[in-house]
């Protein structure tokens, strides 16, 4: 179904409408802090934020994007397509701490997937108060799940009238959330067509402009000079946005004619009943009303005193406020923090505004303010005392959360008598004199929280990447590996095409950057391409004008290799940042150490397992059999999962077998198994006693570990069957007319447990032309689905591979093999390795060739 052009350009306004109207009734509904809704992007595998309701944008710029294979509760919301309940940080800490470093706040959050049909669009999630166990949410959750699924429809209607609407590649859309109470000034409303150009009041607005109704000339231009005589372009500015389907990124505070405070809020074109027509821009104006005591009452305060709203927004600045803040009170009114006071936009003051935000508790800090000399305007300079002193530039600073709104205190760090409870007075101790963010910390934590996972070189490059540079703001990144004193790429991204390939191998007395930071084990930074060039005379450099920072990559002391940043532009690195780098390059050094000898290791037990597995499968004229075997790819990539084919009598014997765990052990032991199994059925003794004997020595290794097995003893000239069974899942058989269906069999329990337990015997008959499939947990088995459900999946597969060889339109029983693994084998994340083995009975022998 495809939609008009009207409708295609309506598009944006009405997905943003939809993720702001989920993101409002979720917080309402879950009593929340703040929502928002990530939707996937043109990127595979990236989600991004949409909307984020009731927080400021730019503090939350690091959780923007999002892979889906980070270990995130956004991520898994939407991979699994299961909600993620974290009731308070002590959960959040357990279960995902690479998402609780970096907002170490005390706080809840629920994760829905927001799903229309059998399409995941993306996810809902609100921050709230923490609760004492996820039992406690429950009527939260069902509420949670219900607009989550509303959404899911409404996104799904959407994307039938446009394929390509629902999906999000810009930033996120930063909105008010609902009032926690009814305002108390005058609102008034109005309605703005863009095609006529007709501005439409209500009679309140009307009144609070004073304007006489009906008499306005309906103008844009006349509506915005009325509201806010000083910014009518800003005004105009908000209303085109709104029609062009995008809302203002924060709410407008502008100022009346007689300099109070007004807000402005806008929203797109909306297809409903609207008084004012389908295609209008709508919105209202907020005047103060009683409010305004207050603040003239604040005013008189001896301490500075501001109040910034859910979305970072500055409502109010008392005369105090402005002249330590150093801004006129003009500049603060109406503008978020860090564009009314750009000093404090620092990672410091970010960390603890973020606390403030998403934590019930206030929260006391000092910040530095630059120097004031020729930095502030006349009226502002007049009003500060005369030559700053080094102690005059520290700030105490409080914040104290509120439903609707922050509100902050200031003071001169010097002067503590009526300080909050918890600050000490000394000036210059070292719990005031500008004390640190633990922002800074938070990201080697992250960064190390998300190397413990990582096994491979290729994976901590991955993490690397994906952590370290976004952190820094960086665009490029080349990991260098040091083998036999030459330097080898391992792993790079950014760069132009074949810009490192000279660099490849270079040794260590090459005049380069990237050696001498691992020669001399010393950081080096430049702050662009110019003072690059300056240092190493000669040195290749790429097509932009960026930073550069070279760090040594040495664990324990041994040389691993060297690591390169890259900046699109020129840049400084503050003694912080090059702290926080250098800790950081030593986390990858021994990331990457652990990752060689990981390598090594998980080289051995591969050739381990690749020569206890069979080369070849015992052969009868009447049996045609064929076996898969995949390694799972996460961790080692070595399991314990065998198959086998062996001459028993005058028959086969076919096993399948699945020891626990992965590794060097696991495969050793699957060894000791297999050969074991193998020996009891070159004797043609009957399957139960060869699991039983198999189980005793399972036992006597003591190795720790058990197994699970499936031995069936098949006569070819028959068809009869003899099955014993430990603890494995059940065969399937699909006869020659097509039905497949489970082979019930009694079993025993699993290998390496009970030194007394027996496994029964069962019977069953092949007939000409069937095939009987063996197969291990990890063919079968998915994270959140019960395993039932891919046994069935596994027959209808069988059902539908087809015939083998020798009937009309069969394929190859390889062929067969191949279909039912072929979703397995192009599956970049297995977390288990898979056996297979199937086996078919002839009528007749082949013809000799």
């Amino acid at each position: 179904m495809t939609g008009s052009a009207e409708d295609a350009e309506r598009t944006p306004g009405r997905l943003a409408a939809l993720l702001i109207d989920a993101s409002a009734e979720a917080i309402s509904a879950t009593g929340g802090h703040a929502a928002g809704v990530y939707l996937r992007s043109g990127t595979p595998g990236l989600l991004r934020l949409a909307v984020l309701e009731g927080l400021p944008g730019p503090l939350f710029r690091p959780w923007w994007r999002l892979h889906v294979d980070r270990p995130f509760p956004v991520a898994d919301a939407y991979r699994l397509g299961v909600e993620v309940v974290l009731p308070n940080a002590t959960e959040t800490m357990r279960r995902y701490p690479q998402f609780a470093a970096g907002l170490p706040f005390q706080f809840g959050s629920l994760h829905v997937p927001v799903a229309g049909g059998s399409t995941v669009y993306g996810v809902l999630t609100v921050l709230r108060p923490s609760a004492p166990d996820a039992t406690e949410l429950l009527p939260v959750r069902e509420r949670m799940a219900q607009v989550a699924q509303e959404l899911g429809s409404a996104l799904r209607t959407l994307e039938a009238q446009d394929a390509s609407a629902v999906s999000w590649d810009g930033g996120p859309l930063s909105v008010r959330p609902p009032a926690g109470r009814p305002p108390t000034g005058r609102v008034g409303r109005f309605a703005w067509d863009p095609v006529t150009g007709v501005v439409t009041m209500d009679e309140r607005l009307n009144v609070a402009l004073d304007t006489a109704s009906g008499k306005a000339d309906g103008a844009a231009e006349a509506f915005a000079e009325a509201v806010a005589p000083g910014d009518a372009e800003r005004v105009l500015a908000a209303l085109r946005e709104a029609a062009g389907g995008r809302p203002p990124a924060l709410p407008l505070y502008v100022r009346a004619p007689d300099g109070a405070l007004r807000l402005v809020e806008v929203w797109g074109p909306h297809d409903d009943s609207a008084p004012f027509g389908a295609a209008t821009v709508r919105g209202l104006v907020l005047d103060p009303g009683p409010g305004a005591v207050a603040d003239a009452a604040a005013d008189l305060l001896p301490d500075g005193v501001f109040c910034l709203d859910r979305v970072g927004a500055v409502v109010y600045a008392n005369p105090h406020a402005a002249r330590l803040l150093r801004r006129p009170r003009t500049e603060l009114l109406g503008r978020t923090l860090w564009e009314g006071v750009p000093w404090l936009n620092q990672p410091a003051v970010e960390d603890h505004l973020r606390g403030a935000l998403l934590s019930p508790d206030p929260v006391h800090f000092h910040v530095r303010r630059p120097s004031a000399h020729g930095r502030e305007s006349g009226a502002v300079a007049r009003d500060r005392e005369p030559a700053p002193s080094l102690e005059d530039d520290l700030l105490a600073m409080s914040v104290y959360p509120g439903r609707d709104l922050l509100t902050c205190t200031l003071r001169p760090g010097h002067r503590m008598a009526a300080g909050p409870a918890g600050l000490p007075d000394t000036p210059g101790s070292p719990e005031t004199a500008g004390a640190p963010s633990l922002s800074p910390l938070y990201r080697p934590i992250v960064l190390a929280i998300a190397l413990t996972e990582a096994v491979t070189a290729r994976q901590v490059s991955a993490v690397v990447m994906r952590e370290l540079l976004p952190a820094f703001g960086g665009r490029r990144l080349a990991i260098y590996l040091l083998q036999e004193r030459h330097l080898y790429l391992a792993w790079e991204t950014g760069f132009p095409k074949g810009f490192l390939a000279p660099f490849e191998g270079v040794g260590l007395d090459e005049r380069l950057p990237g050696v001498e930071t691992l020669t001399s084990g010393r950081p080096l930074f430049f702050d662009s391409m110019q003072q690059l060039a300056d240092a190493y005379p000669g040195i290749a450099l790429d097509a932009t004008e960026g930073a550069r920072a070279f760090l040594p990559l040495i664990a324990s002391g041994r040389a691993v290799g060297s690591c390169i940043l890259g900046f699109d532009r020129p840049r400084s690195f503050s003694t912080e940042e090059r702290t926080v780098l250098t800790a950081m390059a030593g986390l990858i050094a021994h990331a990457m150490q652990k990752a060689k000898l990981y390598e090594s290791e998980a080289a051995l037990a591969r050739g381990l397992q690749q020569a206890l597995l069979p080369r070849r499968l015992s052969q009868h004229p009447l049996v045609e059999t064929a076996g898969r075997y995949l390694p799972g790819t996460q961790g080692m990539e070595v399991g314990g999962d065998w198959y086998d084919v062996v001459a028993a009598g005058d028959g086969l014997a076919l096993v399948i077998g699945d020891v626990q765990g992965h590794g060097v052990q696991a495969a050793a032991t699957m060894g000791q198994l297999r050969s074991a199994v193998r020996a009891f059925a070159l004797g043609d003794r009957p399957p139960d006693e060869v699991m039983s004997g198999t189980n005793r020595l399972l036992i006597d290794l003591d190795a720790g570990l058990f197994a699970s097995c499936c031995y069936i003893r098949l006569d070819p000239a028959t068809g009869v069957a003899q099955a014993a069974v430990a603890g494995h899942l059940p065969p399937l058989l699909r006869r020659p007319d097509g039905r497949t269906h489970v082979v019930d069999l009694p079993g025993g329990v699993v290998l390496g447990v009970d030194p007394q337990a027996q496994y029964p015997v069962a019977e069953l008959r092949m007939e000409p032309g069937a095939v009987l499939a063996l197969y291990t947990d990890g063919l079968v088995e998915r994270p959140g689905a019960d395993i039932d459900d891919g046994i069935s999946a596994l027959r209808v597969a069988l059902a539908k591979a087809g015939a083998p060889a020798g009937r009309r339109g069969g394929r190859s029983l390889a062929g067969v093999a191949d279909r039912l693994t072929v979703t397995a084998r192009h599956t970049a994340d297995r977390p288990d390795d898979i056996a297979l083995l199937l086996a078919t009975r002839r009528a007749t022998p082949p013809p000799r060739k």
